[in-house]
């Protein structure tokens, strides 16, 4: 017999390896990504960097790992279309923790985020007595469970007659505030020609008779003649008073089909009370009536966290301790991301991005998994110096159980603990999509790229504040966790709102103040709608004007220049793409044979505005539309695009290829164009690099400069340190917080041993 081989040793694989990857603005890269390493990916907003982590590695994980499912699921679960790169090596499975948002909706908790909910039912149903039934019998969302008289919503919404109404006006002077019941035409025929009163007359002197005739409509129906101005024809209107109608319209139907602005209007004249029969639980009495310990259910539900964590330890029964301690596990990975401030009765379309994510993150804490590689976007998004350390660790310990962390990140804090740090540039957009550096932390002083630069740079103390005599008031504020807080927020300047995660920084700047002062711009961290269909143009409104410029010159209706439209081409309706139904097959983008992903059809691209086919156009940049077009309605708009960053965009780049940092300075970028006294954003540094940071103070410091006054809730320490005028919330997040801890300048801030942020900022200043 021959000798017996030796088996070889396994070649090592210990980086994935990546090819020729070519996603959205990536320049055919090559590059090895080390594992069971924290590796962090850096660059400038747009620079490339979700295209590298998200659109490539987490993409091609995902189809891989399908793959290996039997045809029959396959077809059953998302579908993952290759990614544009040539070969990817030593792949495992992936795990993704992006900033899309969690499922939000009135019937959504934070309960239900964290697959918590159904176990704390089952804990119910088993231990709770009296009992009221099987699980389902403790579920709001459910028939046995919800409260019958709000179908478990918990609350009661109905129009608040004292904003709809100002009693001093006429109906002529514009007494209806609601604008959809007087916009001219039929919209505000009936309420002025109604004879069962004068429009003239003030409101607050009308009879009761012909208030209820306004508000309801009379005991008899009322037709009314309505002539047509252009044509004269007489249309038969059933009268309808404006409380009845906008119940009817607005507060009784979904809404979310119509226009966003008209949503927002009507919210305005909604309030939300308690449900007065289940109180606000959504549950039927049975359900209330079931008590652990003295607590039922919804006692539980609307802990905090921390505080419930010792309620379900003090379980004793054998069975529903079991159920508790597999509650309790998740409720301290709650707890390690700083999420402990929480309930779970919060609904999930209360929660600010940085909660989300965090939400989500705790689903994989307690996994014993290894050889994964979890791919995370800013993790510390929205999160406190002091909390931030809490997700380094975290991250930490996940790389030591044998994983590969990528993390896209911008925050010097979370970078300095990076095993190996890829930064992507040099710029943003078409500029970008190079890989400008690989290495360490300590590799990467003196190369001079952006990043680099940045991690030099000293944060710097704005000495100079603006300063101020004039404020807006805000008086007794209680919403939420707030303790009677009184406040004045100054006016012409620049204030910074910080604070720990939950201390009640939003609640009291995006509630209470903007419900003070109405008129307040607000540019909150909601997320906007991203699809192929949607741009830059069209989501700032501009290429509404573009098309009315096409139309006018060539004499034709603006919808033959939309590629949803009249435009669009006839085979891929608008798309520039054919998605064939393969079946079982992987799915394949094929280019449209037919408009050569164009998108539009042959007689929209026949017309042209100063020798430009509208797709011409759509290819331009912000700066080169910009001196394209002189219009003072598009230049304006275009402009602050520019002011914020996003020169190097097209017009036409789907909002679905945008990285996060991106889509926030196209939030900022359509409201900021509105008019408007008072600006207060939320997080507005979210997903920017600390170069895009620079130009986003200019910009703020451009509005102040015009006579406005700027508001912004930050964690970002240069946003603090450059403000005038600092409201520092605390002292802890949840009930521990809710007080104002400080006010004044950057200056006397760090000089507050009090504040928490005083001291991370004092650190960062040195």
């Amino acid at each position: 017999m021959g000798d017996i081989m030796e088996p070889k040793e396994p070649e090592a694989r210990e980086a994935i390896e990546i090819e020729g990857a070519s996603s959205n603005n990536l320049k055919h890269i090559s590059v090895k990504i080390p594992k069971e390493k924290l590796v962090m990916f850096a660059g400038v907003s747009g620079s490339g960097k979700s295209s590298l982590a998200f659109d490539t590695v987490a993409a091609e994980s995902g189809r891989q790992w399908q793959a290996s499912y039997p045809m029959f699921l396959r077809q059953r679960l998302p579908r993952y279309e290759r990614p544009e790169v040539e070969n990817i090596r030593n792949l495992t499975p992936s795990i993704v923790v992006d900033q899309k948002p969690i499922g939000a909706n009135v019937r959504s908790t934070v309960g239900t985020a964290v697959d918590v909910a159904p176990l704390v039912r089952l804990l119910f149903s088993r231990v709770g007595q009296p009992s009221a039934g099987g699980s389902m019998a403790y579920s709001f969302n459910h028939p046995h469970g919800m409260c019958p008289e709000c179908t478990g919503l918990g609350e009661k919404a109905e129009l608040d007659e004292s904003l709809m109404f100002d009693m001093d006006k006429t109906i002529n002077e514009g007494a209806i505030r609601f604008r959809q019941f007087f916009g001219g035409s039929w919209q505000d025929f009936y309420y002025k020609f109604n004879p069962l009163y004068s429009a003239d007359k003030k409101l607050r002197d009308f009879t009761e008779e012909e208030w209820k005739a306004l508000r309801i409509g009379p005991d008899e129906p009322l037709v009314m003649d309505y002539i047509r101005n252009n044509t004269g024809q007489v249309s038969k209107l059933p009268y309808e008073g404006v409380v009845a109608r906008f119940n009817r319209l607005y507060l009784n139907r979904d809404i979310s089909k119509l226009k966003k602005s008209v949503q927002d209007e009507a919210m305005q004249f909604i309030k939300r009370s308690p449900c007065p029969v289940c109180g606000g639980s959504g549950l039927n009495p049975a359900a209330l009536a079931s008590k652990i310990n003295g607590y039922n259910i919804q006692d539980m539900n609307d802990m905090e966290v921390s505080d419930l964590i010792g309620v379900l330890e003090n379980i004793r029964d054998p069975l529903g301790r079991s159920i508790a301690s597999q509650i309790t596990t998740c409720l301290w990975y709650m707890v390690d991301v700083g999420l402990g401030y929480l309930s779970l009765s919060r609904r999930t379309d209360t929660l600010s991005g940085g909660e989300a994510q965090r939400l989500k993150m705790v689903r994989h804490l307690g996994s014993s998994l290894s050889n994964i590689t979890y791919i995370l976007d800013e993790p510390t998004a929205g999160l406190h110096p002091a909390d931030a350390g809490k997700i380094g660790k975290l991250l930490l310990d996940l790389r030591d159980h044998h994983n590969t962390v990528l993390v896209v990140e911008h925050s010097r804090q979370m970078l300095q603990l990076a095993d190996h740090i890829i930064e992507l540039g040099p710029d943003a957009g078409q500029y970008g999509g190079e890989i400008v550096f690989e290495g360490t932390l300590q590799e990467m002083e003196g190369t001079g790229t952006k990043t680099a630069e940045s991690l030099l740079e000293k944060i710097s103390l704005n000495e100079n504040p603006l300063p101020w005599t004039e404020g807006y008031p805000v008086e007794h504020a209680s919403i939420h966790n707030l303790k009677d807080v009184s406040v004045t927020i100054p006016k012409g300047i620049l204030t910074a709102v910080t604070g720990v995660a939950g201390s009640g920084k939003s609640s009291l700047i995006c509630e209470a103040f903007v419900r003070r002062y109405p008129d307040a711009v607000v540019i909150d961290q909601k997320a906007i709608g991203t699809s192929t269909r949607s741009t830059p143009a069209t989501y700032t409104g501009v290429m509404d004007e573009i098309r009315k410029l096409f139309a006018k010159d060539n004499d034709v209706s603006p919808q033959w220049f939309s590629f949803n439209s009249k435009g669009a081409c006839p085979v891929c309706k608008g798309k520039g793409e054919i998605l064939p139904d393969v079946a079982f097959a992987d799915p394949v983008a094929i280019l449209c044979e037919e408009c050569g992903g164009r998108r539009y059809n042959p007689t929209a691209l026949s017309y042209r505005y100063q020798g430009k086919t509208i797709e011409e156009v759509m290819n331009m940049t912000i700066a080169q539309a910009l001196e394209f077009f002189p219009q003072k309605k598009i230049h304006d708009r275009l402009q602050i695009m520019i002011d914020v960053g996003l020169e190097y965009m097209t017009l036409g780049q789907p909002t679905s290829t945008l990285s996060g940092g991106e889509i926030q300075r196209l939030k900022l970028a359509e409201e900021l164009h509105k008019a408007g006294k008072i600006y207060v954003l939320d997080e507005p540094s979210t997903g920017l690099h600390s170069h895009d940071i620079a130009r986003l103070l200019k910009l703020l410091r451009k509005l102040i400069e015009g006579g406005n006054t700027v508001v912004i809730v930050e964690h970002r320490q240069e946003m603090i340190a450059a403000a005038d005028w600092i409201i520092d919330m605390g002292p802890g997040g949840g009930k521990n917080g809710g007080q104002v801890m400080f006010t004044g300048t950057p200056q006397e801030l760090i000089d507050c041993e009090e504040s928490l942020t005083g001291r991370w900022l004092k650190r960062s200043c040195r």
